[in-house]
């Protein structure tokens, strides 16, 4: 049936743009807002419609590997535009995904008329350029900007005293506890993580703008090595995000009318089909269990529905893939099995992790498949610590339906809430495992592990496990039975921290 829709109230993906910058002199670098600018350009010439002069819309996305006063009105003027909404967005790996979906909404309401979201990061020139003790000649970082609040800022003391308050460290929490809720024995649960990390590494061996393009084996991935050490457990360095890279992203979005009106092919448009968004607490030791997300499952559950209950009729998308245990745990709420195509970019990994930005790279990498040869598209965003959930239809097909306003899923996701524990800083007795991790430093030696305690009146507790007590670390690690549910007894250490060891 023909749609009735307005192409004024249409919103498309008409032009895409990335750059990866490998300098090789540190000091030729590009700064964050040249990578943007760059990026900005090349979407531009990607539509070949030249609409930025015509941007009434500027997202850009947090980035941190540099601070700048007003970033998104230093770009608007680097580009010579001067948008009504010109937005600089707070931390948040979903938060591109999220920038689109508004950015088409303005569009669908009339509010916008060409819309640019944008990204980038520099961190690898930075890192070098710090440790090289080089001044760079970017524009001067901005000392007294504020600096965002970030996931730590959110978390009980302890868990900064015990080292999990860093997405690397609280992941593995969730590894730990849906694995064991799933029936697999931590050998199994390491083998799936395996088998679909090389699946990321494989799409980032065929993206052009990939910052690692090989290919590995699941064992590669997973197994330590002084190449590949473990940072937290059971995560190796091949299992985890990769910050260290200097890549840029836009996403150029009008009306299907403005596109028409400027000539470009109707067969280079992408529709935006709909959304959801929702959150968890931001403290995770206010959520009642780790072996879901219940954001996750009411955006993921959403976006289903929006395709008629079928997870498979998407033949492309992009789950985000910061640690395994996300699109792990997304790919059983949307019904995938485990021969699970997850990716259409490569991973935060293998294609590089520009911190906020990775998904700004996913749309573009899913507005080329959705080009070349897919008809359907999913791009699922993530941030914080399982947090912040947003989830995007996109299709080269014309929807029948206008864009739905109404994004958030958050009273779905609240509804399925159980008690949330009380936290507990002082403990006796035993304790009953939730969760745990085992905290690695830069040689791969344990520091220690964390514990995550459900004691005598149903409170959650978190302990430590001194890298001496081999008995305890030995048995948490024991690949063939996860200790997820078994009991041991707590003491508290002459510093006020609680520990926790094997029972026997």
């Amino acid at each position: 049936m023909p749609t009735t829709l307005q192409p004024d109230r249409i919103p498309v993906i008409a032009g895409i743009g990335e750059i990866a910058d490998h300098p090789k002199d540190i000091a030729q670098g590009l700064e964050p807002l040249a990578l943007l600018e760059a990026a900005v350009q090349r979407a531009d010439d990607d539509s070949a419609a030249s609409l930025l002069p015509q941007i009434d819309s500027l997202d850009v996305v947090n980035f941190l590997s540099w601070r700048y006063h007003a970033p998104a009105e230093q770009l608007a003027t680097r580009l010579g535009i001067a948008p009504p909404h010109c937005f600089y967005g707070p931390v948040g790996g979903e938060s591109p995904i999220r920038f689109i979906h508004e950015a088409a909404l303005r569009i669908a309401r009339g509010d916008a008329q060409v819309a640019v979201v944008c990204g980038a990061e520099a961190q690898s020139t930075a890192t070098k350029a710090a440790r090289a003790k080089l001044d760079l000649p970017w524009t001067p970082f901005a000392h007294d900007a504020p600096e965002p609040k970030r996931g730590a800022a959110f978390q009980q003391p302890i868990a900064a005293t015990l080292g999990v308050a860093r997405p690397i460290t609280v992941y593995p929490l969730y590894e730990a506890a849906t694995a064991a809720h799933w029936g697999q024995t931590p050998r199994q649960a390491l083998n799936e993580s395996g088998v679909l990390w090389s699946r990321y590494a494989a799409e980032a061996a065929r993206n052009p703008n990939a910052w690692i393009k090989r290919a590995f084996a699941p064992n590669e991935i997973t197994t330590p090595s002084p190449e590949n050490r473990l940072i937290a457990w059971p995560y190796t360095k091949l299992m985890v995000a990769n910050p260290s890279v200097n890549l840029g992203a836009a996403v150029l979005l009008t009306s299907l009318a403005k596109a028409r009106e400027a000539g470009i092919p109707e067969d280079k448009l992408i529709y935006i089909h709909g959304g959801a968004s929702a959150e968890e607490p931001r403290d995770y030791l206010a959520r009642d269990q780790f072996v879901q997300s219940h954001a996750q499952n009411a955006v993921l559950e959403t976006i289903k529905a929006m395709v008629g209950g079928n997870g498979r009729a998407f033949d492309a998308i992009e789950l985000y893939s910061c640690f395994p245990v996300v699109p792990k745990m997304a790919r059983r709420t949307l019904g995938l099995g485990d021969d699970v195509e997850p990716t259409v970019t490569g991973g935060l990994t293998f294609f590089g992790a520009p911190l906020n930005t990775y998904m700004t790279h996913a749309a573009c990498a899913m507005v080329r498949r959705l080009r070349d040869r897919a008809k359907l598209g999913l791009l699922y965003g993530q941030g914080g610590f399982v947090t912040k959930h947003h989830a995007l239809i996109v299709s080269r097909t014309l929807p029948q339906e206008a864009l739905s306003q109404d994004v958030s899923v958050q009273a779905k996701a609240d509804a399925a809430y159980g008690s949330v524990p009380r936290f507990a800083t002082e403990a006796s007795g035993d304790g009953t495992v939730e969760t745990f991790t085992l905290i690695y430093d830069g040689r791969g030696e344990v520091q220690h592990g964390v514990v995550m305690l459900r004691i005598a009146d149903g409170a959650r507790a978190m302990a430590r496990v001194p890298a001496q007590d081999q008995a305890t670390l030995a048995f948490l690690t024991n690949m063939d039975r996860s200790p997820v549910g078994t009991r041991g007894p707590i003491a508290t250490a002459a510093d006020g921290v609680l520990e926790w060891r094997a029972a026997g």
